[in-house]
């Protein structure tokens, strides 16, 4: 008995997990309410509270959500995984609002009460152990700090979304994507490995 009530509790946690994302994503932190987020995800007050004391604890649960929304798209590895990471990511802010509302959770969060850099720490952490494993594979310059370059690389994504979200509400994110790792992969690829990373964002729309 003891497993379907857990499966309900999982998928009660998920719409919850939903709703709150779908709320954030239109109103921001400061405009969502817990009313609102019951309301969108249908759930009572009492299964609300069960998992989530409070909006600062759900909006943690939506922006440290935001691998799980690209990285079991990969099939790549190497350095190729790295960038089919960003094209991926790319692609899924513009349509999935899991994914767009933890960006603008963690963008947002100065006076939410919520102060956490997960989000951008989990990013490079993840990125740093497929750099690790491309360098020992020699797909990068002996002389890349690969831990400074996953912290370069989740730096520079945040602000190029920035932008572009700015600029065409993200439409041109996938370019400016690529433009990104044709500046960069000359200077940090070995040899002729560049050559081999296949940047055409459009096979991972």
């Amino acid at each position: 008995m003891a497993r379907p009530q857990q499966d309900r509790a999982l998928k009660t946690r998920e719409a919850i997990v939903m709703g709150a994302a779908e709320v954030f994503d239109e109103y921001g932190f400061s405009g969502a309410s817990i009313s609102k987020i019951m309301k969108r995800a249908g759930v009572s007050q009492g299964a609300m509270y069960f998992h989530f004391k409070s909006k600062e604890d759900l909006a943690r649960a939506v922006m440290n959500a935001q691998p799980e929304t690209v990285i079991p798209r990969l099939g790549s590895h190497g350095l190729q995984r790295i960038v089919d990471t960003t094209f991926v990511w790319a692609w899924q802010i513009q349509s999935d609002v899991l994914l767009r509302a933890g960006v603008r959770l963690t963008n947002e969060q100065d006076g939410t009460g919520v102060r956490d850099a997960t989000p951008y720490t989990d990013w490079s952490q993840i990125l740093e152990v497929t750099l690790r494993e491309a360098q020992y594979d020699g797909e990068l310059r002996e002389s890349v700090d690969v831990k400074q370059l996953s912290e370069f690389l989740v730096s520079t994504c945040t602000g190029m979304q920035m932008y572009s979200n700015a600029v065409s509400a993200r439409q041109d994110l996938p370019e400016r994507t690529v433009a990104m790792w044709k500046l960069l992969l000359p200077s940090i690829a070995a040899g002729r490995i560049v050559e081999s990373i296949d940047l055409d964002v459009n096979r991972l729309r």
